[in-house]
């Protein structure tokens, strides 16, 4: 049910589309100039919606219409890649206002110097996933170490892990809750009056994978849990995924192994100002810009081209 209403609000979407630019041709055919200026504004505002919409078809994946788990985990670099994924976070929840996403932190471990070592994220809205599924990948760091006392260059790198929202009733992953192994514990937090004293935060260990996932965020127990569970079911159908992709490509003869270094994007703050995206070779001198949440162009880029 929830297929046929999205697909009868997409033909009525197109429909009006149609029926919009009928109406324009009529008008402009009419012969009367005193409209054409408001006519081609109009024009211009289509024009644009329709270059959005483009974006939507390249979205037809199972779940490219839902909302997204986006996790960042700090890797080579100490502090200053610890500092670097908080700076990424900052550039996703930018990116999420900027669109009119909700987002809500499921589980966060702050780093012991600065920054965080890793974030999980929920992301809310209409092609959140579809989109945000761009940005997986390691993207790399390089800058004037503000944690260097030499003040050298550093280079620093962060995994991001972008995961759909599957709903526990989705029949491509079921979790066999005796495969589960859960336990509790204490929420880390700032001390204080922040401090957990009831052990709310949950860790799954999917024994059949390995997978293991946390939640802290919540002060419910119940809330943590059912957050881990949505994390672990977006982690076995990433696995899954792959796995499929992995034999079809050993069947075509092109696997290669994903590695720690292959990044997607680098972004350059010194000695020059660039942020390059090495699958597309797209690229903004701009860095700011794109800290801050101005990502489109690198995603529409990217799903035009794969």
């Amino acid at each position: 049910m929830k297929e046929i209403s999205d697909l009868n609000e997409e033909f009525t979407l197109w429909n009006n589309i149609v029926k919009q630019i009928q109406d324009y041709q009529e008008l402009a055919a009419s012969g009367d100039e005193s409209i054409h200026a408001e006519l081609e504004k109009e024009a211009r505002l289509l024009e644009e919606k329709l270059e959005e919409l483009e974006i939507t078809t390249l979205l037809s994946g199972p779940y490219d219409k839902g909302n997204a788990l986006l996790s960042i985990n700090s890797g080579a670099g100490g502090t200053d890649a610890q500092d670097w994924a908080s700076m990424l976070l900052r550039m996703y929840l930018r990116w999420a206002e900027n669109h009119g996403f909700s987002v809500e932190i499921l589980h966060q471990s702050e780093g012991e110097e600065a920054g965080i070592k890793s974030v999980t994220t929920l992301i809310k809205g209409a092609y959140a996933y579809g989109y945000l599924r761009a940005e997986k990948g390691v993207h790399r760091l390089v800058r004037l170490s503000p944690f260097d006392a030499a003040h050298r260059r550093h280079t620093s790198f962060v995994q991001v892990e972008v995961l759909p929202e599957v709903a526990a009733e989705d029949p491509f992953i079921e979790i066999n809750m005796d495969d589960l192994e859960i336990d509790t514990y204490k929420s880390s937090g700032a001390g204080g009056q922040n401090v957990q004293k009831n052990a709310t935060a949950i860790r799954i260990t999917h024994k059949p994978s390995g997978i293991v996932v946390s939640c802290q965020n919540e002060r419910s127990q119940i809330q943590n849990r059912e957050n881990a569970l949505k994390v672990l079911r977006g982690r076995l159908y990433e696995m899954k995924l792959e796995e499929q992709e992995k034999n079809l490509a050993k069947l075509r003869g092109e696997y290669q192994k994903a590695e720690w270094g292959s990044q997607i994007r680098s972004y350059i703050l010194h000695p020059y100002q660039l942020v390059k995206d090495h699958r597309t070779d797209f690229e903004k001198g701009n860095t700011q810009a794109v800290l801050d949440g101005d990502i489109d162009e690198f995603i529409e880029i990217y799903l035009k081209k794969s």
